[in-house]
């Protein structure tokens, strides 16, 4: 297949702007970081009171989530995107503005929204719109801009708390530090909202909703008339094999009567991204080095460390999944994963403690902080990029949408059950005993990619079976 008309540009261009959802993901996931304590302060929170604030986003991703797969097919990817965004405005303004607990709980539960649908429309359209050859990397340029938002954050957090002393002091316009945290988040929601302007629909979208012309526009400015045209016909093609409109209950198979096994493994690679206990770093990240003895600004520079090494990986994946595959990448992450948080559960078991009750590390503090940084790194290598590369491709046209949205609330279930179980389990067993379950939860992942995950590198979209 010719690919000299290939607008190769455009592609990239379109993908990133699609990516800004994945920075504003990275963001809004780890701006909370750096607020916990003004948090506490503010609202009076006890540990369940601040898991829950933390953690209160999560429920609004798992609804947006499972309700994108569905409205996307319904309205358009492009839609559903800009609704985003004008959701991550409210939020983080609102957050930034709450004066108690249930409206701060609101606006975070509207941000979810916005952070639930763009963490599965972005990698879903980019997947529809890149050629299969570097269909992977582009797809985990998401990863990076997820990984980006969330160095940004904390970086933006570090400064903030800084300047003003504390994240409980006052900064700017007399309002506190941790407040302007979330205010930082509407210069990159406002660009994502006026740049969606400018991006074309999925062209499998618009074949899918019988508007062929459009999809031949798209695809003939994307690909060139020639092979803009083949795609087009492999699209129809395999859209004729399904003549009924996306539905839910696409998933289940029409001979046993039973749920897809396709649908199986994207719940399993949804759920393990979660069980390993990543957002636990991305969430408390602050609260967590602070428990293990350090000051709040060597803990919330620790984050920015940790966000460097996460963006280090992820480039690392970007030139190297369309060469190795998707599966390989799993099997090492979940390997090293398991290696890196056994070390961290070594040092917290074996630490004292100090004066005011909180962990004391001594000499092994430099080694949890190595095993930490490790763990950080081949998440980001693997199960960060690849699990988000592999929902948005490994579905057939048909159920992707029906796919993504319940492989989504599987994930962002997961997540809110992890974040909020976190400084229940501080509280009792410990890190040491936290840490131990997210240890198990990285070496049954191993199992579970070796057994079940299969390979989708190079594969069109119209090849996927499910």
């Amino acid at each position: 297949m010719s690919q000299n008309n290939e607008n190769t540009l455009m592609i990239i261009l379109v993908s990133c702007v699609a990516t800004i959802g994945g920075f504003l993901f990275g963001f809004d996931s780890g701006v909370i970081n750096g607020t916990v304590d003004g948090l506490q302060s503010a609202f009076s929170s006890d540990n369940a009171g601040t898991g829950f604030n933390v953690s209160s986003m999560l429920l609004g991703c798992a609804v947006g989530v499972f309700s994108a797969g569905r409205l996307a097919d319904r309205f358009g990817r492009r839609p559903l995107l800009i609704t985003a965004a004008v959701f991550f405005i409210i939020s983080a303004w609102g957050s930034g503005v709450s004066t108690s607990s249930m409206e701060f709980v609101v606006y975070r539960i509207l941000g979810g929204l916005a952070v639930g649908a763009a963490s599965v429309m972005a990698p879903a359209y980019i997947s529809e719109i890149a050629p299969a050859r570097f269909r992977g990397t582009l797809s985990s340029v998401q990863q990076v801009a997820i990984i980006f938002g969330l160095f940004s954050a904390f970086v933006s957090n570090y400064f903030l708390a800084d300047f003003a002393g504390s994240s409980t002091a006052e900064f700017w316009m007399g309002y506190q530090a941790w407040r302007w945290m979330f205010w930082i988040e509407l210069i990159p929601a406002t660009l994502f909202l006026v740049a969606l302007m400018f991006i074309p629909e999925s062209p499998r979208y618009l074949v899918i909703s019988r508007k062929t012309e459009k999809a031949k526009r798209v695809l003939n400015a994307l690909y060139g008339d020639d092979e803009g045209q083949h795609k087009l016909q492999e699209i129809e093609a395999s859209r004729e094999t399904n003549e009924s409109k996306p539905k839910l209950t696409d998933l289940i198979d029409k001979v046993s009567g039973k749920i897809r096994p396709i649908m199986w493994v994207g719940i399993g690679l949804a759920v393990f991204q979660q069980l390993v206990g990543i957002n636990v770093v991305f969430y408390y990240g602050a609260i967590l080095w602070q428990a293990a003895g350090f000051s709040e600004s060597d803990a919330l520079m620790i984050n920015v460390i940790s966000g460097a090494v996460s963006i280090a990986a992820v480039f690392v994946t970007m030139y190297l999944i369309d060469k190795v595959g998707r599966k390989p990448f799993l099997l090492i992450g979940s390997v090293g994963m398991t290696f890196a948080l056994g070390t961290m559960v070594y040092t917290f078991a074996n630490s004292g403690l100090d004066a005011n009750g909180n962990l004391s590390l001594g000499d092994q503090g430099v080694v949890a902080l190595v095993a930490a940084n490790a763990y950080v790194f081949f998440f980001n290598l693997s199960w960060g990029p690849v699990m988000w590369v592999m929902l948005g491709e490994m579905f057939p046209n048909q159920i992707r949408g029906s796919g993504l949205a319940v492989a989504g609330f599987a994930q962002w279930g997961a997540n809110f059950i992890v974040t909020f179980t976190f400084p229940i389990f501080l509280a009792s067993i410990g890190l040491a005993g936290a840490y131990s379950i997210y240890a198990l939860g990285a070496l049954i992942s191993i199992v579970f990619v070796y057994k079940l995950v299969q390979e989708t590198k190079g594969k069109e979209l119209e090849e996927m079976q499910g």
